[in-house]
Formats: structure tokens, sequence, C-alpha cells
């Protein structure tokens, strides 16, 4: 018996052969680039470590605070946060000189229902 893979799929049974071919996919080409977009932001360790830390907190966090649990510089921090506000994984906030991020509320609802439906075959549009 084969085994599916990612490299080699598994070639369909005789019962299955004989069926009509089935929707493969739920997500329309525009939900698809959106959420592609999303993954691209996360696809990167040093964003995935400042939403964490943000994630962990319940007030803003000084974009300092950031800068300090890092060994990257101000320039570089400020990048990551930016594509992460950008993605809406964040929200900033200005408080005199400095800018203060929290982790968008919206994306514990919103992100796990976009994995769901990439992952869940019987999702419904």
């Amino acid at each position: 018996m084969a085994l599916a893979t990612l490299d080699r799929p598994r070639p369909p049974t005789s019962a299955e052969a004989g069926r009509p071919p089935r929707s493969v996919t739920t997500i329309d080409e525009e939900e698809a680039i959106r959420y592609a977009s999303w993954f691209k932001v996360l696809a990167e360790p040093t964003r995935l470590r400042i939403l964490h830390l943000l994630a962990r907190h319940d007030e803003p966090v000084c974009v300092c605070d950031i800068v300090d649990q890092f060994p990257l510089g101000q320039p570089a921090i400020s990048h990551h946060l930016k594509l992460l506000r950008d993605a809406r994984f964040v929200l900033s906030e200005r408080r005199g000189t400095f800018i203060y991020y929290r982790v968008n509320p919206a994306c514990l609802s919103v992100f796990p229902e976009a994995a769901r439906r990439i992952l869940d075959p019987k999702s419904s549009p």
C-alpha cells in the first residue's frame, strides 16, 4: 500500500476512482491571498517572539521596552512592528514621543478561524 506524502500523493482507491471529482477548496482567491499574507508576516522568528511578548501583557507595551528584549536595534524592531501592524496583528498608539503596541484582539478570533477554514476539509464558504 502506497503512503501519501506531500511529495507523493496517494493514488485513488478503486472506490474513489468511480466518483465524480469533489471541490478541492472552499477558500476563494481573495481569502487565499489574505491568509497567505498573514502567514508570510508570521514566518519570521523575531516577529513571532514580538507577538508572543505583546500577548503576555494586558496593557500596551512601549517600543523601547520591546527593543530591550531583543538583541536587535531599534530600527530592526520598528520594521518588524510595522509589518505586524500592517497585517493588523498589532495595534499602536502614540503617547508623547513613544509608540505603544498591543495585540489586536480581533486576531484572537479571526486568525484561528482562518486556520480552521484552511485545514478543515468540511469547511464551507
